[in-house]
């Protein structure tokens, strides 16, 4: 018996595919890829703990429900006031005009190219959209001042122009620089649907478009899902453009598309600059606007999760 167990497991050894001597390279190259991840680890962990530290000093001059609740932001006033509310609106209001730009206009794009597009035109479009995806957002913010802007107001003329900020016009400048993003996405998810599928569809008498809308994007509706959240983050997270274009904003809640509006980025941007004193409560301010806003996309993140895997198809 010892003998055939003995036999078997040497059989078994044969037949392994882990190599009979230690292979140093590949031992050094799984190093490195572990180094790497625990660096972004760390790095992560790192960033948040740099944002919550500085949290206990700021509430204990605010208490938590003030900040939440407060519907007047004016923390450099000699009568500060903390209310974070007309910050959470005007980046809510940015993320609403991209998502209603950027998601039919995105998702439309994918399509075409996913279902519509041959290869040649293909092969054109798709390195543009990724080449616009890493197009400069202070260009795009200057685009819109300077021209974007100025059309809008010759085209709606009904509307009440009285101040030359606008949050409408921040967030469809936004919602431009998610189009890419959404398009590449949605595309790869798309394109990664099999091709038996439309087959199948097509033998039983169905039209492009209704393959299209009917087959292809619910199977890949997991992708899409994570396409809109990847510009939904990315709506959140836009800096200059909001800066440039809804400006510092009113201290009070605003909504409107012609209302100058203020983002939890852009009052980031704005106020830290080195000139703040360090320790004071406008400088613990900063953290606590930074800090929702990680919990804001954090929560999104974790969101989309749940919908991806909930929605998720998975094919042979």
């Amino acid at each position: 018996m010892s003998s055939s167990i003995q036999g078997a497991r040497s059989r078994s050894e044969k037949n392994s595919l882990r190599a009979p001597s230690p292979r140093i390279g590949e031992k050094i190259v799984i190093s490195l890829l572990f180094l790497a991840s625990a660096i972004s680890v760390g790095v992560t962990i790192a960033i948040v703990i740099s944002l919550f530290a500085p949290l206990p000093g700021f509430f204990d001059y605010v208490s938590p429900w003030e900040f939440l609740t407060g519907t007047l932001w004016a923390p450099s006033f000699l009568d500060s006031s903390f209310g974070v509310l007309p910050l959470v609106a005007g980046t809510l209001q940015v993320v609403f005009y991209a998502l209603l730009i950027g998601v039919p206009l995105g998702l439309g794009a994918a399509i075409y190219l996913s279902e519509y597009a041959s290869t040649r035109v293909r092969k054109t479009i798709k390195p543009i959209l990724e080449v616009l995806e890493g197009l400069p957002t202070v260009a795009t913010g200057l685009f819109a001042v300077f021209w974007f802007k100025p059309l809008i107001q010759e085209l709606t003329p009904w509307l009440e122009w009285t101040s030359p900020f606008s949050i409408g016009v921040a967030g469809i400048t936004v919602g431009i620089i998610i189009i890419p993003l959404i398009a590449s996405v949605s595309d790869d998810a798309m394109r990664s649907v099999p091709v038996a599928l439309r087959e199948g569809a097509y033998a039983l008498g169905a039209s492009k478009m209704r393959v299209a809308v009917k087959v292809v994007l619910p199977a890949a509706i997991s992708g899409i899902v994570a396409s809109f959240v990847l510009g939904a983050s990315r709506a959140i997270g836009e800096t200059m453009v909001v800066l440039l274009v809804a400006g510092g904003g009113s201290p009070q809640l605003k909504i409107g598309f012609t209302e100058p509006a203020g983002a939890m980025t852009a009052f980031i941007a704005s106020r830290a600059t080195g000139e703040i004193a360090t320790g004071t409560i406008d400088y613990y301010s900063i953290f606590a606007v930074g800090s929702l806003l990680f919990v804001m996309t954090l929560t999104m993140n974790m969101i989309a999760i749940f919908f991806v895997s909930k929605f998720r198809e998975v094919y042979d």
